[in-house]
């Protein structure tokens, strides 16, 4: 039965095209934003997904900020060291130019006093944002210092922070409010490092004098030389200035083996933060290949389905022709 009321033709045509060109305004939309999981009414789960691993990810580059900042904070530190080491080596060569017969002890002396300014200068100058490792002002320890290493995420869903720890005590080169916490600054009994000791009274040395009354103050003799100093004091001063030279090297160990680490966790977290990345857009990127064959496709359907249309709706002018 032919029907001027009732186009049958016509609107399965239009519910065609309607369907068509549903399909072409999505697969537009993924072309224009690269996304064919763009909102969570794509595909709720893999939105989920992805939005919980992209915030991880911004986590996971604070952390690489943290791990920048502390890399900066022990690459001072411990340039600071190395730094010092080089001087107290110096004044362990000019100790034991003093050993030798004949020499002029006032005049090493004063080498040595500049040598010891210069130790003073490095380790107040090995500050990074605002945090010295080298010289500490405080009467208490220094303590253990921590650095942010990793965003972690358990199998529950449950966040907590991976840190780095690095014991600054064993670093600290100047008490300066407490002698007793400094390497250059505490009393060193050399009776203890003498292979030959034949008592056990102490005999207490110190390098660097900071002139403090608060904490715990020195109470040993300073490591100097003057015009009396008899050689048996030059060698416990060679004996207390290598010791603080192990403990040095000691720290400096321990610092660069921070470093070290530091330098391979920030590697890990950029190849994590890539791997994120990649399982991410594995989900809810567009195949841009493929939609845009698509969207051809859709182009010629969309074509042929007007002028299916179009067709279908001549049929009814058609009828006129029977009235003619």
């Amino acid at each position: 039965m032919t029907s001027i009321m009732t186009n049958a033709s016509a609107m399965a045509a239009l519910q065609t095209l309607r369907s068509i060109n549903s399909d072409m305004e999505m697969t537009q939309n993924r072309i224009s934003s690269g996304y064919k999981v763009d909102t969570a009414a794509d595909n709720s789960a893999y939105w989920s997904i992805a939005t919980t691993m992209r915030s991880d990810n911004k986590a996971l580059g604070t952390v690489q900020d943290a791990l920048g900042l502390g890399a900066a904070k022990v690459d001072v530190a411990y340039t600071g060291m190395e730094s010092a080491i080089d001087v107290v080596s110096e004044i362990k060569a000019k100790l034991v130019a003093a050993r030798e017969p004949g020499v002029d002890k006032t005049k090493i002396d004063k080498e040595l006093t500049e040598l010891k300014n210069q130790l003073v200068s490095i380790s107040e100058s090995a500050s990074f944002s605002g945090e010295n490792w080298l010289n500490n002002t405080s009467t208490a320890a220094s303590g253990t210092k921590e650095i942010v290493g990793g965003f972690n995420r358990d199998s529950s869903g449950m966040v907590s922070l991976t840190t780095l720890a690095v014991n600054t005590t064993s670093t600290t080169l100047i008490g300066k409010a407490n002698e007793s916490l400094g390497i250059l600054t505490k009393d060193i009994d050399a009776n203890v490092l003498d292979p030959n000791a034949t008592t056990t009274t102490a005999r207490d040395y110190f390098l660097i004098d900071t002139g403090s009354t608060t904490g715990t103050q020195a109470s040993g003799t300073a490591i100097a030389l003057t015009g009396t100093t008899t050689d048996a004091e030059v060698d416990d001063m060679i004996r207390v200035v290598d010791s603080i030279l192990t403990q040095m090297t000691d720290a400096a160990s321990n610092l660069g083996a921070v470093n070290k680490r530091i330098s391979m966790q920030d590697d890990f977290v950029s190849n994590l933060m890539d791997s994120i990345d990649s399982g991410v857009g594995r989900l809810v990127d567009a195949d841009m290949n493929e939609e845009s064959t698509r969207l051809k496709a859709l182009q010629t359907q969309q074509q042929l389905g007007i002028q299916s249309l179009s067709i279908a709706n001549s049929n009814s002018e058609n009828i006129l022709s029977l009235f003619r």
